[in-house]
């Protein structure tokens, strides 16, 4: 395209946009014409072009162009000098170049300031640190038709842009030009010299300067002396203050170097945080450039990519078959978006685009250039008005959006020119707020070009395409452009939802007895690489703001974010219509558009961002009347959408949810229209990939959390999307509060449509919150809810044993059932089976929900309270059924205060017992039984846990041998009778030897205790040669008798110490016998005479044993 006329630079509000000039204006008087045509001549002629065209230029003439040449702006002065552009009275850093150089020009630094031509010189002092003298800086810059060509400093600052000392001399020279002592170029005053000036005024110069200048003033004499040399060859001498030839490049001063090796450091240092943010602004410094039309944009943008393409992690990552870092990927997203504002430039020469495009398609060769993330098309359907929906299969769907062919991050680009800006139809699009049907005559042709209310509309290429358009015509500096372009573009979308509404409609029956569709769209538009509804609403907002926009320098610098006001402005040719209506309209439309979910976890990860940070851009703006209705009527429009509407009837498997959106859209609506509200947040309840992944009937394979990695690898992001769907339906359960109709309908909807356990804990903990607040009556219908979801989760998680939480959630459960009153928890208790495991039913159920405080909270009368007792009796003798081992311990503890239920927990011990229940839980009831004052049943307990028990020879410490010694002690106590009933068991089940000694010792150390007849204490301790106990000695002494052999059998020396000890203990035994002396004498003979072999062993044996 033509572009339009170029705009000049306003002044930044420190000073005056042209010196001297607003002075004339101050006292009434207009600008001189020689200063009018000087400034023009200035800003756009070469000096040599002058010199050329005309063969006098009178020197008052010269001395006006050489004054108008230097920049007039300080915005540019600021561009160059900081990482965002921000008017001084902002500017709080002290760290940011220009702040520091406006500080030295206010404090008087800047002094002996001379301009030369197209040079500029001055000091700048600056103070120094405490304890150190002040520093002077010589400072020269060289400018020419308005733009700082080169600069030198003495503080020899190392850094991409211009240094505080630079930035005071420039100011200077901005706010103070009058007060410059200006001088033609140096060429000029040379030529009116005479031979004896000249050579006065060469020697004067070297004496100066002698130890700088001599050994380059004698070489260039000797040249100069000499007939045939170059430097007599050349017509003329170089002169360094006559400002840039004709052909010399007219570009502000960017020191390359430095730009590279700042990015190559910063990309070192790319996983911190402060690296990533330094890149974007320099990325922001780069669309600053080319909104001021500054040619150094893409300079710097291309030495930029370079130093990306060189990042030696790009090899490393691609070697390792691994993915970069989010935060890698982000820069390189805004790389490739910077790049197509660049090629789609509405000004740049046609040469210049391809040089663009010719480094590009290099770049896009390299084997370590990123891949762009997604499934996006690069040949995307053009804007369609009457796009009908396919009844097509998923599968063709999925083929047909399937792509083979590599893209990389500057495929976009690359893309990006090919569309021209020639066409004629948009030529008039961008040129006229009133372009029209009666401008054009006809509007033939294979596609429209305006709408029925006769609005242009722009169908040349795809929606993403022609949104970047719109995003490039804002970053070269033409707002007006792109809001025409951003205006026909909204026409278009507008005109091909009602032809899309039109044949849904006509479709519609067969789609809903079909109860799935497949995406009419092959890419989503939020989320795309292009951005293009993003693009769309900057530029719609944009126009709306009440104040100019300005960068932070340092925009995480952590100063508080401001709401932005935004204001209607009207759109010229749209009577009732504001670009604010658009921007709401465009964003909506966009955020609710049925799309599947690209593929990639960055790519899904970027939908998910890029929805937030519209809904950021939403948020920012206060809804009134006006655009509530909006609101109102896209709500409507999305509900009726259809196929193409994510909040439609019918849904794609894996259509992208509307979770988020749907969330604003309640909290923005439920002032309003409550009904509409809740209508619009129940349909976008809906998560279709679960949802068909769990048929109506079919058991899930597991509800737990991680069912992400197991069933749906290629949703990268569930998780994040079902917390989303979480937090949507709490906002509708908080805001239903009070009203049973819409919470039972929420209700329903959780039910159908959440399959995380945690995520339904977690809305049954808020309801159940929200139900009760401390200063106000609790809300049974929202805690009936928040139990009935508790419910829920203990259903789905019944089975699973491995969810941690399930505990938590019961003793919640309790309380919520408590909260809500004692029919609750009896209904909890009498429902059980299907809710809790025996162990949790009896060990928290039924304990909890009778603790003291709980029946406090009930305030119960004593029959009720008796029936809630019984029910958790119930409930305990149930569980003892079920799981005996876990539960009946604790129901014995709950039916303690009745004696038909204790009775009963009792005779289910004893059937259990032969029924399998294991020693460990018989001991354990038995000593229950008889810390409740029960000894003979724990007796009858303890002699059926020995009779499953069995100790080995060699099981000193086996873990029932402290039950073993207590269940000897019960029956020596109880008497005589119990004494002897137990020592055949005792002798069955324990072969342990030094544990059979024991239990022997024990017994005959006291007399036994009183019998069930109740019989008089017995005069002295039995003996342990006389029965009952001589059973047990005989064993004991066979049991040593026995491990002696065994232990013998693979004895080693370094264990002869310990079984000489054991033969010791033995003897112990041996003796309590009438013959144990005897005994002992002819078991020590057997074993001398059977391990005669093991020498040093026997040998042991004499010594200590004879």
């Amino acid at each position: 395209m033509d572009p339009p006329a170029a705009k000049r630079s306003r002044g930044c509000p420190a000073g005056p946009e042209e010196p001297g000039a607003g002075a004339a204006r101050g006292r009434g008087r207009p600008e001189a014409l020689l200063d009018l045509s000087a400034k023009r001549v200035a800003e756009s002629w070469a000096f040599e072009q002058v010199e050329e065209r005309f063969s006098r230029v009178p020197e008052p003439v010269q001395k006006r162009i050489v004054f108008w040449s230097f920049p007039r702006s300080e915005r540019e002065i600021c561009m160059y000098s900081s990482l965002g552009y921000q008017p001084p009275e902002g500017e709080h850093d002290a760290r940011v170049p220009f702040t520091r150089g406006l500080h030295l020009l206010q404090s008087g630094a800047v002094d002996r300031v001379l301009q030369v031509g197209f040079h500029l010189s001055g000091n700048v002092r600056e103070p120094g640190a405490p304890g150190e003298p002040e520093r002077l800086f010589h400072v020269s810059i060289s400018f020419d038709r308005c733009k700082i060509t080169s600069v030198s400093c003495g503080c020899d600052n190392r850094d991409l842009f211009y240094c505080a000392h630079v930035v005071a001399l420039s100011l200077y020279r901005i706010r103070h030009a009058r007060q410059v002592e200006l001088r033609l170029p140096i060429s000029e005053t040379l030529s009116q010299m005479n031979r004896d000036q000249l050579q006065k005024f060469v020697q004067y110069l070297i004496s100066a300067h002698h130890t700088e200048v001599l050994p380059t003033a004698q070489r260039l004499a000797d040249e100069i002396l000499l007939l045939g040399s170059e430097i007599n060859l050349v017509h003329g001498a170089p002169d360094p203050t006559a400002g840039a030839g004709i052909e010399d490049a007219n570009c502000w001063h960017l020191d390359e170097e430095q730009i590279q090796e700042q990015v190559k450091q910063l990309l070192s240092n790319g996983g911190y945080y402060g690296a990533s943010q330094q890149l974007r602004s320099m990325f922001s410094k780069v669309r600053e450039m080319l909104r001021m039309r500054d040619s150094n944009g893409a300079r710097m943008l291309i030495l930029m990519t370079e130093q990306f393409l060189q990042d030696p992690r790009l090899a490393l990552w691609r070697q390792q078959g691994a993915g970069m870092t989010d935060r890698c990927r982000q820069l390189w997203d805004e790389l490739g978006a910077l790049w197509v504002c660049v090629v789609l430039s509405p000004h740049c020469k046609p040469e210049e685009r391809a040089g663009w495009l010719q480094l590009l398609g290099r770049w896009d060769k390299l084997d370590v250039c990123p891949l762009e993330e997604g499934n996006y098309s690069f040949d995307s359907p053009r804007l369609q008005p009457a796009s009908a929906p396919s009844p097509g299969s998923e599968e063709e769907e999925e083929e047909t959006a399937a792509t083979t062919s590599r893209h990389t991050v500057f495929g976009r680009a690359l893309q990006a020119g090919e569309p021209r800006w020639s066409d004629g139809h948009l030529q008039r699009i961008l040129a006229s707020d009133s372009y029209g049907p009666s401008l054009t005559g006809s509007v033939g042709g294979d596609k429209p070009t305006f709408d029925p209310q006769g609005r242009p509309l722009w169908l040349g290429e795809p929606f993403p395409t022609a949104c970047a358009r719109v995003d490039a015509l804002r970053a070269h500096g033409y707002p007006r452009q792109a809001l025409r372009l951003a205006g026909a573009l909204v026409n278009t979308l507008r005109l091909q939802r009602r032809h899309q509404l039109e044949s849904y409609k006509q479709q519609k029956k067969e789609l809903l007895q079909k109860g799935s569709t497949c995406i009419t769209n092959t890419e989503g538009w939020v989320g795309h690489p292009l951005d293009p509804i993003g693009c769309l609403c900057r530029a719609l907002l944009e126009a709306c703001r009440l104040e100019e926009e300005t960068l932070a320098l340092y925009p995480d610098s952590g100063s508080e974010k401001r709401k932005v006001p935004y204001q209607h402005v009207p759109v010229p040719g749209s009577p009732g219509e504001s670009y604010l209506v658009l921007a709401l309209e465009v964003a909506l439309l966009g955020l609710g558009q049925q799309r599947a979910l690209p593929e990639g976890l960055y790519a899904q990860d970027k939908v998910v961002r890029s929805e937030e940070q519209l809904l950021a851009l939403l948020e920012e703006v206060d809804l009134d009347e006006r655009l509530v209705q909006v609101l109102r009527k896209q709500a409507a429009l999305l509900l009726e959408g259809g196929p193409f509407s994510g909040f439609g009837e019918v849904l794609f498997r894996e259509s992208v949810p509307m979770h988020t959106c749907a969330r604003y859209l309640f909290t923005a609506l439920l002032p309003h229209d409550p009904d509409l509200a809740y209508r619009l947040a129940l349909r976008a309840m809906r998560l279709p990939v679960l949802e068909t992944a769990f048929p109506a009937g079919d058991p899930h394979p597991s509800p737990l959390d991680p069912i992400t990695s197991n069933r749906f690898p290629r949703w990268f992001i569930l998780g994040h999307l079902e917390t989303r769907q979480c937090e949507l339906a709490s906002a509708m359960l908080t805001a239903a509060k009070g009203d049973p109709k819409w919470l039972h309908a929420v209700l329903g909807s959780i039910q159908q449509n959440i399959h995380s356990p945690a995520l339904l804990f977690k809305l049954a903990q808020d309801a159940c919150k929200t139900a009760t607040p401390a200063s106000a009556p609790p809300d049974t219908t929202l805690l009936g809810i928040a139990l009935e979801l508790g419910l829920q989760v203990m259903r789905m998680t019944l089975n699973t044993m491995t969810w941690r939480r399930r505990r938590e959630m019961v003793r919640w459960l309790v309380s919520c059932a408590t909260e809500i009153g004692p029919q609750a928890l009896m209904n909890i208790m009498q429902n059980w089976y299907s809710l809790f495991t025996p162990v949790e039913a009896a060990t928290i159920v039924a304990v909890t929900g009778t603790t003291h405080a709980t029946l406090l909270r009930l305030q119960l009368d004593t029959a009720r309270r008796e029936e809630l007792w019984a029910c958790a009796r119930t409930l305990a003798l149930q569980c003892a059924m079920k799981d005996p081992q876990n539960c009946a311990l604790p129901a014995l503890t709950l039916c303690e205060k009745n004696h038909a239920a204790f009775e009963a927990a009792y005779q289910i011990v004893l059937d259990a017992a032969a029924g399998g229940l294991g020693h460990a839980h018989l001991f354990t009831v038995a000593r229950y039984m008889e810390h409740r004052g029960l000894p003979l049943r724990a007796y009858k307990l303890a002699t059926l846990a020995l009779a499953q028990l069995s100790i080995a020879f060699n099981q000193d410490s086996h873990p029932a041998v402290n039950d073993v010694l207590w269940a000897c002690s019960l029956s020596h106590s109880l008497g005589r009778h119990e004494l002897s009933a137990i020592v055949p068991l005792i002798v069955r089940s324990v072969h342990c030897a030094p544990m059979l000694s024991d239990i022997l010792r024990r017994w005959t150390l006291s007399a036994p205790g009183l019998g069930p007849l109740g019989a008089r204490r017995a005069a002295k301790p039995l003996g342990a040669d006389r029965a009952p106990l001589c059973q047990l000695l005989d064993a004991a002494v066979a049991a040593y008798i026995t491990t002696s052999h065994s232990r013998l059998t693979h004895i080693s020396p370094r264990h002869y110490g310990d079984f000489i000890e054991f033969l010791g203990k033995a003897r112990e035994t041996f003796l309590l016998a009438p013959d144990g002396h005897l005994q002992f004498a002819q078991f020590l003979e057997n074993l001398k005479q059977t391990y005669k072999g093991k020498k040093k062993l026997m040998l042991l044996v004499r010594e200590r044993f004879g």
